[in-house]
């Protein structure tokens, strides 16, 4: 972390050897000041970063086609046993066996 309270010079000094902008750094320090802030007052919700978007909507869209797979798995064992002569009963009480 760039900070000149163990003496090792300017903020300005520590950014150039880092190879930041100052700017960058004094936004970066007062966002962290302020989701500290806000914590600290019992806000713990946050913006999500791209990455856990994109991982989000993977993760989304994956869960949402095993569930369209197993509706239709579903449907069609149902409509099997419906031809076999099976009740719903019975299939409830083959799945439970």
């Amino acid at each position: 972390m760039l900070t000149s309270d163990r003496g090792e010079g300017s903020i300005a000094e520590l950014c150039r050897r880092e190879g930041i902008a100052t700017s960058l750094y004094y936004s970066w320090s007062k966002e962290f000041l302020e989701t500290g802030k806000k914590r600290l007052a019992g806000d713990t919700a946050r913006q999500a970063t791209g990455v856990e978007v994109k991982d989000l909507k993977a993760e989304s869209s994956a869960l949402k086609e095993v569930v369209a797979d197993l509706t239709l798995e579903n449907r069609l064992l149902k409509k099997t046993c419906s031809r076999m002569g099976e009740t719903t009963n019975e299939i409830s009480r083959l799945r439970d066996a």
